[in-house]
């Protein structure tokens, strides 16, 4: 099996979009320290769980070389 630079580029990727993610997150969330709690419990359920779907076609990406199925 020859090595790919695939999967050092898709962790780059990842990185990066987990980042990018954090610092969204980050600032989003200074505008919601005066909602219900519930109310925060939520948007960090969701934001923790949102940034997967992107990570989703890489990780994919990285072990069959195709984007799609």
């Amino acid at each position: 099996m020859k090595p790919t630079l695939r999967k050092p580029m898709g962790i780059i990727a990842i990185l990066m979009i987990i980042a990018i993610w954090s610092v969204i997150v980050i600032n989003v969330a200074d505008g919601i320290v005066g909602w219900p709690i519930l109310l925060q419990m939520v948007f960090y359920l969701v934001a923790g769980i949102v940034w997967v779907f992107p990570v989703r076609p890489i990780l994919t990406w990285m072990e069959t070389g195709k984007f799609g199925q």
